[in-house]
């Protein structure tokens, strides 16, 4: 019996050497990000490409899986990579410490991954991560707005242009529609987000305000998106 040996009985062997062989790059590391790669790396993904710049604090250990107190301090990229290869050894795991923008997108060669997943904050990165992933005909999912949520059971799957209430979506649809992107599917909620009750007084450089978040939000949406990564990677070997 193998570690995976029950998700198999869900997909089959063909479907799980597909996962295998597969290279997910996986765009930061953060709330929804750490759960994105928890449960890919869970349901067998051989190859990651982990992107994130930022480093474990202690404001993170409300909600992301991969801050304890024993990683606070490192690069989220190598957190991250330490807990997949404690999950399975056998996968390979590629860290990029680096803040993903249009300057920077050079330095990728996005034809390489069979997925790529978004789950950055900055717009300007999301956009750009939608136009590489288009250019390279790779598949693409995107996180929306999980700040200044509380209600986990209200996120959806869809394509952006049937989002609503959402301020990022929003925003996306507006860009990507400019920008002649036919189609991007997206985990997002209709939730109102809620005005935080108080801010904080030291802003990080470039930051007009700091959401709210949980333990249960952004763990949901990465979830959410884990498992549309893995049932589009494995829909061709599945018996209809």
């Amino acid at each position: 019996m193998s570690q995976f040996s029950r998700t198999e009985l869900l997909y089959g062997q063909e479907a799980m050497n597909r996962l295998f062989r597969a290279r997910v790059a996986v765009f930061g590391i953060g709330g929804v990000g750490g759960y994105v790669v928890e449960a890919l790396a869970r349901s067998g993904i051989g190859t990651f490409d982990l992107f994130d710049n930022d480093t474990v604090c202690l404001s993170n250990l409300n909600r992301q899986i991969i801050a304890t107190y024993h990683t606070l301090g490192m690069y989220k990229v190598d957190a991250a990579k330490e807990r997949i290869l404690s999950i399975n050894p056998d996968a390979s795991v590629f860290s990029h410490k680096m803040f993903f923008m249009p300057e920077t997108a050079d330095q990728i060669d996005f034809s390489k991954f069979d997925y790529v997943i978004d789950a950055i904050d900055t717009v300007t990165g999301k956009i750009e991560l939608v136009l590489r992933s288009y250019a390279a005909h790779v598949p693409i999912i995107s996180s929306m707005g999980a700040g200044n949520k509380k209600n986990a059971s209200a996120f959806e799957v869809t394509d952006i242009y049937k989002t609503s209430v959402c301020p990022l979506a929003k925003v996306m649809r507006k860009e990507l529609r400019a920008r002649g992107i036919p189609s991007l599917k997206v985990v997002y909620s209709k939730e109102v987000p809620v005005k935080p009750l108080s801010s904080c007084e030291d802003l990080p450089q470039g930051r007009r305000s700091i959401p709210g978040s949980t333990a249960f939000v952004p763990s949901v949406a990465g979830l959410i998106l884990a498992g549309e990564v893995i049932n589009d990677l494995t829909a061709p070997y599945l018996c209809l």
